[in-house]
């Protein structure tokens, strides 16, 4: 249904009758010549080059005025920075006629409106770097009003902080709180900086299927549909592990991919079911080799991203410098809880989950049980950055055996934070043994273990041809976004956070 327009709305709606009865084209054709922004103006201005910057033209929009009967103050916004403008009724309005300024500028324009202005650059009498405004036009007329955020010598007054607002108006959140533009382009700086580090060392960057006959490389719940054409029911992928080691299969050395990934389930401040995940795959490579690789991408990351290795959330100081902390999880579990559980069967674990009065259902089978305990006890103890190793085989279906420790695989989490930023194996490429894992998540599966995996039928004929020993990873990439930017929730690294509909379409 049609939401009722508020009194201010419908003020901007008879505006734009009257800029149009005065001729005016209040979204004219796209085309507006831009030789400055407002971020280069304020860097490369200078007393010395005034002649260089004689004729300017920025584009931005309206975020305040300043009435000063025959002139006005405003200051406008690009996508670079704030601007202050000054505008003289004489100079815009040079002849008789002085409805441009009188009535189109003072009394039809309005906080939020495009406009493009053409001038020089100048210093006021008070020190504010401005531009002279020789020109103005009209780009797109505003019709629905903005919170009024102020905004004096860098520092933010009145930041719009309603989570309502800001995550289902995402577009408006970006134009009044500058701090939140500056983190999505920290996001992208990171972004590039993985795929130069990846690019750099002869990775391929690939595209593996969104939708998958059967939802696998990973334990998770996973979205249904359904294709009309095929008559079919389809998943939306959890993960996209297990094509790229066809891809491994089919003769690549080193793959990976932003993979866009869903899973149904809960949400929080480090989960939304839509989210990105980085993964790369490397042939004759082990987890060993990949501890490192990782601590050499991390540190370089974080340098690209904010300059240095050191990033704070929350207050708390993280460094991503290698090297990293190493620890096995039976010996974080005993670290944590005082507990040896390195010998232990199911029966053992449940005790030791009544014990530290951790819950636990009866689909939980060995590797879930030893997860929830340190999920519950550990994680969060590991603020900078760890590596958490050599995990039980029960855990971990798709992991090649250790080579040294029966009973456990070549695996290692990344904490960081309390949190989990990328999980990596030296992958399994037995295809028996691979055969039989897969059917051991079965009977979880049978258990009531909605997150057990399904057997990939094609994926175990594809390591029939052979796979080469090969180590892989997945990166969380909002959860380290989080950790470069500084936030603490995923909401605020995602650009349209997942939400209920709106009662009302606006």
């Amino acid at each position: 249904m049609q939401a009722t327009l508020s009194e201010q709305e419908l003020v901007r709606r008879d505006k734009l009758k009257e800029l149009q009865a005065l001729g005016i084209d209040p979204y004219p054709a796209p085309l507006y010549e831009v030789t400055h922004t407002a971020k280069q103006i304020k860097e490369q201005f200078s007393e010395e080059k005034q002649e260089e910057f004689k004729a300017v033209s920025i584009a931005g929009r309206i975020m305040s005025v300043r009435d000063m009967g025959k002139a006005n103050f405003a200051v406008l916004q690009d996508s670079t920075a704030r601007i202050q403008i000054y505008i003289r009724r004489d100079d815009i309005c040079p002849g008789e006629d002085k409805t441009l300024y009188n009535t189109v500028w003072k009394k039809l324009l309005d906080i939020g409106d495009i406009v493009g202005v053409k001038g020089f650059a100048f210093i006021t009498k008070t020190g504010e770097l401005s531009i002279h405004v020789e020109q103005f036009t009209l780009l797109s007329k505003s019709l629905h009003p903005m919170p009024i955020v102020k905004e004096k010598d860098g520092e933010v007054f009145d930041a719009v902080t309603d989570a309502e607002f800001k995550y289902r108006q995402r577009y408006a959140d970006l134009i009044v709180n500058p701090g939140v533009r500056d983190t999505f382009i920290k996001i992208t700086k990171m972004k590039n900086a993985i795929r130069s580090f990846l690019n750099e060392r002869g990775a391929l960057e690939v595209d593996t299927p969104v939708l998958q006959n059967i939802p696998g490389g990973a334990i998770a719940r996973p979205f249904i549909t359904h294709h009309n054409a095929l008559d079919i029911k389809l998943y939306l992928r959890i993960a996209n592990e297990l094509y790229l080691k066809r891809l491994i299969v089919g003769g690549f050395d080193w793959v990976y991919e932003f993979s866009r990934n869903f899973r149904n389930e809960g949400m929080d401040r480090t989960h939304n079911p839509e989210f990105t995940i980085l993964e790369f795959y490397v042939a004759y490579k082990d987890y060993l080799w990949m501890m490192d690789t990782t601590e050499q991408m991390l540190e370089q990351t974080a340098v690209a991203t904010n300059g240095s290795s050191k990033t704070v959330v929350d207050g708390v100081e993280i460094d991503f410098k290698a090297p990293y902390k190493r620890i096995s999880i039976f010996d974080a579990i005993k670290e944590h809880t005082g507990i040896d559980i390195s010998e232990m069967d199911e029966e053992g674990l449940r005790n030791v989950c009544k014990q530290l009065r951790i819950e636990t259902d009866a689909s939980m089978g060995k590797g879930k049980l030893i997860d929830e305990i340190f999920g519950g006890k550990c994680e969060k103890h590991y603020i900078q950055p760890t590596f958490i190793t050599d995990y039980p085989i029960e855990m971990s279906p798709l992991t090649k055996k250790h080579r040294n420790k029966p009973g456990l695989v070549e695996r290692f989490e990344l904490i960081v934070n309390g949190k989990e930023i990328a999980n990596a194996y030296s992958e399994l490429n037995d295809p028996i043994d691979q055969r039989e894992r897969f059917e051991d998540q079965v009977k979880l599966m049978e258990r009531g273990d909605e997150e057990a995996m399904y057997i990939d039928y094609d994926f175990l004929r594809a390591l029939e041809y052979g796979m080469p020993p090969t180590a892989g990873i997945g990166f969380g990439i909002e959860r380290l976004a989080m950790l470069l930017t500084g936030q603490v929730s995923i909401q605020d690294v995602l650009l349209f956070p997942q939400m209920r509909p709106e009662k009302t379409v606006e």
